[in-house]
């Protein structure tokens, strides 16, 4: 059986004397040496080992293909180089070929072995579930930015050319914070990475902001408040909790704002349109809204992250902060 045993861990063993040491390959549950390895493990020579191995093949006490791998090697031989392969033998062949040379060197290497393996193998464990978890959790993330799309697609947007601009731009940032990722490595950011004391903005002056749209729309409806539930979204994103700040990044605080003036909805009308402004009124007045500048959000990637926030459902608040945390972190990562 060919194998490729370059992943595997190497873990030291040392007999009861302390003076001889093994190199042994830990990989796939098991533990792997050469031939050479176990002539030094057991004290004995080459035929010896060989002539083991091949009887215990022989009286099928453990089949050659489950318990043997072959690896190709490149050695220098001279002025040469030489692929040679080279047979590994699996734990089952190392202790059945040790009680057969020497029974109690077989005991004490295979108690060695049964620690090490339960350690490896716990801590595979723990590996593994946090990577399923991680796995998961990009699945479901990515299957609710799917679903949030189809209803936006549905309920929002009529033009044909602006469904293909949500389309895109969500392909394009899915693929740019590494959503994908072949399910494997990465989530999406749920802090920001921009650390320092934010520009501290009163109501009053986002509404100063909220009445200068007024003239844009023909509506006398548009940006009349409803209620308090406005100064209660713009004030949250300041809160504290112990001396702690709950948003403690201006990525926080921006995906937040966001988030709350549109999902609030505190304006008889255009509420998505007045959050998306207070979003980038917000960036700006915290030094963040342009890069070697250019606005860091375009048009598209605003309207696509305004729809899906307001398309969501309470229960997906958390994915939609981290999707703005994520593209903001994108930016300032460019």
């Amino acid at each position: 059986m060919n194998k490729d045993l370059s992943r595997g861990e190497i873990v030291i063993y040392t007999d009861v004397s302390g003076k001889h040491r093994v190199d042994v390959v830990l990989q796939d549950d098991t533990m792997w040496l050469t031939q050479k390895q176990l002539e030094e493990l057991f004290q004995t020579n080459r035929t010896s080992i060989a002539r083991h191995i091949k009887n215990i093949i022989k009286e099928e006490e453990l089949e050659e293909a489950s318990t043997c791998a072959k690896i190709a090697q490149v050695r220098n031989e001279g002025s040469r180089r030489i692929t040679r392969e080279i047979t590994y033998y699996n734990l089952d062949m190392i202790l059945a070929v040790g009680y057969r040379v020497t029974s109690k060197v077989a005991t004490h290497f295979r108690k060695w072995s049964n620690s090490v393996l339960k350690e490896y193998l716990t801590k595979g464990y723990a590996i593994n579930e946090k990577k399923i978890k991680q796995q998961q959790e990009s699945i479901e993330a990515l299957k609710i930015s799917v679903d949030l799309l189809t209803r936006s697609l549905t309920n929002q947007i009529e033009d044909l050319d602006e469904a293909q601009i949500v389309v895109k731009i969500l392909n394009n940032f899915a693929h740019g914070l590494d959503l994908l990722d072949n399910f494997d490595h990465k989530t999406l950011d749920n802090k920001g990475t921009t650390k320092k004391e934010a520009v501290r903005i009163p109501t009053d002056e986002f509404l100063q902001v909220v009445k200068e749209m007024k003239s844009e729309f023909a509506s006398d409806v548009f940006g009349n408040p409803k209620d308090e539930s406005f100064d209660s979204s713009v004030n949250q994103i300041y809160q504290t909790f112990g001396g702690e700040e709950l948003y403690p990044t201006l990525e926080e605080k921006a995906s937040m704002l966001l988030y709350l003036i549109t999902k609030n909805h505190s304006f008889s009308d255009g509420n998505k349109r007045i959050a998306a402004s207070c979003f980038l009124y917000f960036l700006e007045k915290n030094g963040m809204l342009y890069k070697t500048g250019r606005p860091i959000i375009d048009n598209s990637t605003l309207f696509a992250l305004t729809v899906l926030i307001a398309e969501s459902n309470p229960n997906e608040m958390e994915t939609m902060k981290q999707i703005v945390i994520s593209v903001l972190n994108g930016v300032n990562k460019c």
